[in-house]
């Protein structure tokens, strides 16, 4: 057993100063891949340089700590039970983020055993991928909120179905004993049919009398934060 534990803590790492070095210098190198990959193809309302930044950071560490690890299995099994610990509650706002992320932490470690022809190939497919299909987003969807007395139910239906052909669906519809509520959903797409008409929707809905109100949101797929 003692000679057991002894070849496990012998087993050590073998790299010369010259490929850490390289192991390291190349997943720097590659992570100017993904951060040129994630400032062209975000999306979102807010693009974070924070973020970009430790994508860089995140390989480079990755690629260290492989270096470090190599093939001690000591080092290997304490490695785990020190990260077991750490937990990361850092929200993803997008969810094509956590291909970054993944991407940047599989660059780290093929760089770090020194498989530097996997990581090329990989990022290269990845960055041409991700500039082809990066900035695919889905389409937004338009929620019309309504609020109004009951006895409108029928005239608010009628108006909302004949602009927009009967398209529109229906997702709720709340009544009470003297209001009723309604929200439809309905696509970008739909919702350009109103501009056919002469009268905006939201005035023609008004027209009606007893209107609360009339709320006309555009849904998505991101968190907010």
């Amino acid at each position: 057993m003692s000679e057991l534990l002894q070849g496990l803590v012998e087993q050590g790492n073998t790299l010369t100063l010259e490929e850490i070095i390289i192991n390291i210098v190349t997943a720097a190198f590659l992570s100017i891949a993904i951060y040129i990959s994630y400032y062209f193809t975000h999306v979102g309302t807010a693009y974070s340089r924070k973020f970009n930044v430790s994508l860089m950071t995140l390989t480079v560490l990755t690629a260290t700590v492989m270096t470090v690890i190599g093939n001690n299995i000591a080092l290997s099994l304490g490695m785990v039970g020190a990260l077991s610990i750490v937990r990361f509650r850092t929200a993803i706002k997008d969810s094509r983020d956590t291909t970054y992320i993944f991407w940047a932490i599989i660059v780290g470690i093929c760089c770090g055993v020194g498989d530097y022809l996997v990581a090329c190939v990989g990022s290269s497919t990845v960055f041409i991928m991700l500039l082809l299909l990066g900035r695919v987003r889905n389409e937004n969807r338009i929620l019309i909120m309504i609020k109004a007395d009951r006895t409108k139910e029928m005239a608010i239906e009628g108006i909302i179905f004949d602009y927009f052909n009967k398209k529109a669906v229906l997702r709720v519809k709340n009544a009470s004993g003297k209001d009723i509520e309604f929200i439809f959903e309905l696509s970008k797409k739909i919702y350009s049919l109103s501009y056919k008409h002469d009268q905006s929707i939201t005035d023609k809905i008004y027209s009606l009398g007893d209107i609360e109100y009339v709320n006309i949101i555009t849904q998505s797929d991101e968190i907010s934060g």
